[in-house]
């Protein structure tokens, strides 16, 4: 009993230190080790994973703000097309076949982390000639952060708004759908399509993150997916990692947080594409 409770708070702060400094939830490192090695039933797996996204959200959104590291605006914009694609994506869950949808985010997962390996290898990646997008400034998304690295304000223009609606909107779906975590997608949206800098696409992914995993919490501890004993713990420990990994991040070069998501991205598109086979890792 002891053990079991020391390992999900030392997880925990695993997983809050990751996911804030990724921005993909903690659900990466949760999900497998209440699994394999506590050999909990996937479906309380997912519930506890739930609680995770919350609680990395929860610890590291507090610091970002304060840091004004975060894009409030662009989060509140495209949260709109994530929650509207995963309400649809629900509804039509049973009607459309999942097979194809786990292809095609999976090999769109793969493409991005060849994408990113290209970003690694320029080495003027991270400060990229983004062009005036009128929409953008209409809407006013674009912002600055302090880089903590350089010590310098770095201003930065929001670029192909309507792409990273559409992308954020497909997450949302197949989030709804598949009931997989839309993190990675988020970052995607930002950081490759819309062209926002790393370290602020992660920053504003962990908000999201915690507005869509918090509209869903309800559903799975009404039908009896959480369970107290096992999410406390994490979200203890999650907190904890998470405001340590939110402080960790804005130390690290964008080239090393960018180094950090190849693996990880690989890993989940991998994944999604054995799903699509039957396949389960």
């Amino acid at each position: 009993m002891i053990y079991s409770l020391l390992l999900m708070l030392g997880v925990g702060v695993l997983a809050g230190v990751f996911g804030a400094i990724l921005g993909i939830g903690g659900g990466l490192i949760v999900t497998p080790v209440l699994t394999l090695m506590l050999g909990l039933d996937i479906k309380y797996a997912i519930g506890a994973s739930v609680i995770a996204v919350i609680a990395t959200s929860s610890g590291s959104t507090i610091a970002y703000l304060k840091d004004e590291m975060l894009n409030l605006r662009v989060a509140m914009f495209l949260e709109i097309a994530t929650t509207v694609g995963a309400i649809l994506g629900a509804v039509l869950t049973g009607i459309v076949h999942a097979t194809f949808l786990y292809f095609l985010f999976g090999a769109l997962l793969v493409f991005t982390t060849y994408n990113m390996i290209r970003k690694l290898m320029n080495k003027n990646s991270d400060t990229p000639n983004v062009k005036a997008d009128a929409l953008a400034t209409k809407l006013n998304l674009n912002g600055s952060y302090y880089e903590k690295t350089t010590g310098q304000e770095v201003d930065y223009q929001v670029e192909n708004v309507p792409g990273g609606f559409s992308m954020m909107f497909g997450a949302g779906f197949a989030s709804g759908l598949l009931g997989i975590g839309s993190g990675a997608f988020k970052v995607l949206a930002m950081d490759t399509i819309m062209h926002m800098p790393l370290k602020p696409s992660s920053a504003t992914s962990n908000l999201m993150m915690g507005v869509t995993a918090a509209a869903s919490a309800m559903v799975y501890f009404f039908n009896g997916s959480i369970k107290p004993g096992i999410a406390a713990p994490l979200a203890i420990g999650i907190l904890v990692g998470a405001t340590i990994g939110s402080r960790i991040m804005q130390r690290l070069k964008p080239r090393f947080i960018r180094m950090l998501f190849v693996p990880v991205m690989f890993y989940l598109g991998i994944q999604m594409i054995l799903k699509g086979f039957g396949v389960t890792i």
